[in-house]
């Protein structure tokens, strides 16, 4: 086994790696993520400052929201947190295509008449309408394609309120593309500009399930983060993935091969901050994931979340460390060394020493840096964030 060799003294933030970064991003390093929800946004729409090879394996799994509209209605994965991230690496500059942005980020209104959003939807679909009229052509066919395959097998009852238009090009296109998430992602990626590269860590459409230590099963996503609902009243015992939202069925999941060959490319693999079991473990849990970054011999890094999470309930950060490996360590395999799947826990520095202790007993290193502001605060700021992680590559 080779251990993670260390050709350079890290200083952290690294002032020459950051300016050389931001004078060219174009040619910045390939910062692999895996995340999910709105967590890592901010982040995101940071991190172009310095790079536009960042890679974002996220969860289509969300069963809340409008997304739950979208998967009952067509029995498809969940879109949300893919186009969200999308937008947030959306080149913003006039060469990124504002007025597709625009319409991405649209959002039908929440308290309108169902018929008249139908009259809008068609005015899009038609090209009359003001968000799509102003795109450009070949981009405007494109995207009214997408938006009338979503027209042509929508159920009569879909509830277009609040609906992100953005949502529905996406719905669109996996429809129109045998129900494959892949190519309309890489189609608005294309037409948004998107300075990076985004990817559903599985293309299988599943929901999350979890044991609860009372012994308790919960099935849904929505139900485990304690936001739309009441928090679990039990710990977190187990996830796994489950075929619908109806009883237990577990099912499995393998990591893509286009996702593998992507994580070779990876210059350092971060486990980002979000909900810790929906939005970080979920990703850990197709078959696959573990091995792919136990064979790569970059920086390893995690970065706990901060404020309040549900989902971990009193979990202290050693804690979270040991529960992050013990999944890894199901598909990397027991007697893999931990050094091979995680290398650095970034912190802030108000993070108390007697906290890491542990993490660092099992020879981890832990970097204590400013990284919350007082406008960011009690979460980070994302320029200190994105600056410490490209100082590791």
């Amino acid at each position: 086994m080779t251990e993670l060799t260390i050709t350079r003294a890290v200083r952290m933030p690294d002032p020459f790696r950051i300016e050389r970064f931001v004078s060219n991003p174009k040619l910045g390093p390939r910062l692999l993520f895996f995340s999910g929800g709105s967590a890592l946004n901010g982040v995101a729409q940071k991190l172009k400052r310095y790079t536009h090879n960042s890679i974002h394996l996220v969860t289509p799994f969300d069963s809340g929201g409008s997304s739950q509209g979208l998967r009952l209605a067509f029995n498809m994965p969940a879109i949300g947190d893919l186009r969200s991230r999308l937008m947030a690496l959306a080149d913003e500059t006039v060469l990124g295509h504002p007025d597709v942005f625009r319409l991405f980020t649209h959002r039908f209104a929440k308290k309108a008449a169902q018929a008249d959003l139908a009259g809008e939807l068609n005015a899009m679909i038609a090209g009359s309408h003001p968000l799509t009229g102003a795109i450009e052509q070949p981009m405007r066919a494109l995207i009214q394609n997408q938006l009338a395959a979503f027209r042509a097998v929508c159920p009569k009852s879909f509830d277009l309120r609040g609906a992100s238009i953005g949502n529905l090009i996406l719905a669109g296109g996996y429809l129109n593309q045998n129900q494959e998430l892949e190519p309309i992602i890489f189609l608005v990626s294309k037409l948004v500009g998107v300075q990076g590269t985004v990817r559903a860590v599985t293309d299988d459409n599943l929901h999350l399930g979890a044991e609860l230590a009372s012994g308790e099963v919960v099935i849904g996503q929505h139900l485990l983060t304690g936001k739309e609902h009441a928090p679990l009243s039990s710990p977190i015992k187990d996830l796994f993935f489950n075929r619908s939202l109806k009883g237990r069925n577990p099912a499995g999941a393998v990591f893509a091969d286009r996702n593998r060959s992507l994580m070779q490319t990876a210059d350092l693999i971060c486990y980002a901050p979000g909900s810790f079991y929906t939005s970080l473990i979920a990703n850990l849990l197709p078959e696959g994931v573990g091995r792919a970054i136990a064979s790569r011999t970059v920086p390893k890094v995690y970065v706990p979340s901060l404020g309040q999470d549900p989902e971990a309930g009193d979990l202290s950060l050693a804690d979270r460390v040991h529960t992050l490996l013990a999944f890894l360590h199901r598909d990397a395999g027991a007697d893999c060394p931990a050094y091979r799947l995680l290398n650095f826990v970034v912190v802030d520095r108000s993070v108390p020493v007697s906290e890491t202790e542990a993490i660092t007993a099992r020879g981890i290193a832990v970097l204590r840096l400013d990284l919350v502001s007082r406008t960011s605060a009690p979460y980070y700021d994302p320029e200190p964030l994105c600056e410490a992680l490209v100082s590791l590559t």
